[in-house]
């Protein structure tokens, strides 16, 4: 008879290498998903205060019910506004928010404020300027040209 000196199963050195190996990977992929996360986050704002400024813009290029339109930037949202003063408490108001962690960090429009409104006319907008969308990371500059265009950098 012989004997068997290797039995089967695992050894507590194998599991603390299959560990370990899975610890370093771990530790290098959650944060790039994490970034990644960050980044289509801030997209994805963008792309709503784009979309705001052009349905303000096509809402009063329109003529809808016979008005101008506007936005109104704060931090955490924006605004789309009848008429051309913004008012907090107007029915009409529809309010756009912008997910955490992204915010609007700066608001640098020609003459100041944080509103902004379309000529019925021809579409010009009342102020031109730029909007940063910022995240811990990342940052976006929405840029609005005399035009009424809006563009992102």
């Amino acid at each position: 008879m012989t004997k068997n000196f290797f039995k089967k199963g695992i050894t507590l050195v194998e599991v603390l290498i299959v560990c370990s190996v899975l610890g370093i990977i771990l530790a290098v992929v959650i944060p790039q998903f994490a970034k990644t996360r960050e980044l289509q986050v801030l997209k994805s704002a963008t792309g709503d205060i784009l979309s705001s400024l052009n349905k303000a813009r096509s809402q009063t290029l329109a003529s809808l019910n016979s008005s101008s339109y506007g936005v109104h930037f704060q931090s955490n949202k924006v605004i789309i506004f009848k008429g051309t003063v913004f008012s907090q408490s107007d029915i009409n108001n529809e309010t756009v928010a912008i997910t955490s962690p992204a915010t609007i960090s700066s608001i640098t429009l020609v003459g100041g404020g944080a509103d902004i409104y379309f000529n019925r006319l021809s579409g010009v907008p009342s102020k031109t300027g730029s909007v940063i969308v910022s995240g811990p990371n990342f940052t976006k500059t929405i840029t609005i040209d005399a035009t009424g265009a809006a563009s992102v950098n």
